[in-house]
């Protein structure tokens, strides 16, 4: 028998393999259609996916609302930029990113740590602003323009190599990369540990009576949302080809916690969900109209008003309910029989 926590990690691997799917055949439709842009498009709604997981994590899970996301998610995206114009090295870009990100999450998780609630928020809201103001007034860092003229780096995976301006070769890398950041936060959140996070949301006041810290439960909560956005923002200027200070502002912060909540938060499948329609559906609504934040906006406010629990948080019940009554269909171990 599986308990409730199994059955909820398990229909969200279920959500999950139905998107690496979709993406699959997408690619090969894209492929032998030579459509370029959707491809690239697409890429990016992966990379933001990501960032939207991360977010997940912290909201879904662990109870935590984060304004400031983006700002790791900016980190990452810096500090491989800056890394791939010194030296074109994929393994090195992701690896200095993760280290910057994972010590930024534990600088600003000591800071965001110290407050619960609406002032959690805000200070989250407030580091973000203040590192973004920083970036764009550093001309070491391209100020306003940001870094332009990444160079496109061939990316050597053990008897094949890869380049960044092959949009099918990177579109399955980066699917690839935001399959593992799932698998471990997944698997994460079903350890023991993990299984504190996410009673922090449940009940935090209960947590200590167990005999568990809520204060280093949150923080690793926090640093992980952080190393998980960093990651994912390393592969934005290798896609690009330029970073600008925008990564950090609010509207991406803000944009991706739109994706969580439109696809469904506490399912993390359903974070990737939301950054893939919205972004698809962004590109889409622009093509027709310059008011497309607009109409974003009217579809945010429809999924608030008429599916609050997300896309994939409305169809989950259906698929844990199969689940279940497949659990409950296997035959039980008899007990072992001894000779008298």
């Amino acid at each position: 028998m599986h308990d409730r926590l199994d059955i909820s990690m398990r229909a969200n691997h279920v959500f999950f393999g139905i998107l690496v799917i979709v993406a699959l055949v997408f690619a090969a439709f894209a492929c032998f259609s030579g459509d370029v842009f959707y491809l690239r498009l697409a890429t990016e709604a992966l990379i933001l996916g990501g960032l939207a997981l991360s977010i997940d994590i912290l909201l879904g899970f662990t109870g935590l609302l984060s304004l400031g996301q983006a700002l790791y998610f900016g980190i990452g995206a810096y500090v491989s930029a800056l890394v791939l114009r010194e030296e074109p090295s994929f393994w090195l870009a992701m690896g200095a990113a993760g280290v910057s990100v994972l010590l930024a999450g534990i600088a600003g998780g000591l800071i965001a740590n110290r407050v619960r609630g609406v002032y959690f928020a805000l200070i989250t809201f407030g580091m973000a602003q203040v590192v973004a103001k920083v970036v764009y007034n550093s001309r070491d860092l391209g100020a306003s323009d940001g870094l332009i003229g990444i160079p496109v780096i061939e990316i050597p995976l053990g008897l094949i190599t890869l380049s960044a301006d092959d949009p099918l070769g990177f579109f399955l890398l980066t699917l690839v990369i935001i399959a593992l950041l799932y698998s471990m936060s997944a698997y994460l959140l079903g350890t023991p540990f993990g299984r504190i996070i996410i009673a922090l949301k449940a009940n935090e006041k209960r947590v200590p009576y167990l005999g568990y810290s809520t204060w280093a439960a949150r923080m690793a909560a926090y640093v992980l949302a952080a190393v998980i956005a960093g990651l994912a923002g390393a592969l934005y200027p290798m896609l690009r080809g330029f970073v600008s200070p925008e990564l950090l502002f609010f509207a991406t912060s803000g944009d991706a916690l739109i994706m969580v909540i439109v696809g469904g938060a506490g399912t993390l499948a359903g974070a990737i969900w939301g950054a893939v329609s919205l972004t698809m559906l962004k590109s889409v609504i622009g093509s027709w109209t310059e008011h497309h934040l607009i109409v974003i906006g009217l579809i945010f406010m429809s999924a608030i008003l008429f599916m609050p629990k997300g896309i994939v948080g409305m169809l989950k019940p259906f698929v844990e309910s199969n689940l279940l009554r497949n659990s409950a269909r296997q035959p039980k171990p008899e007990p072992e029989r001894t000779a008298l």
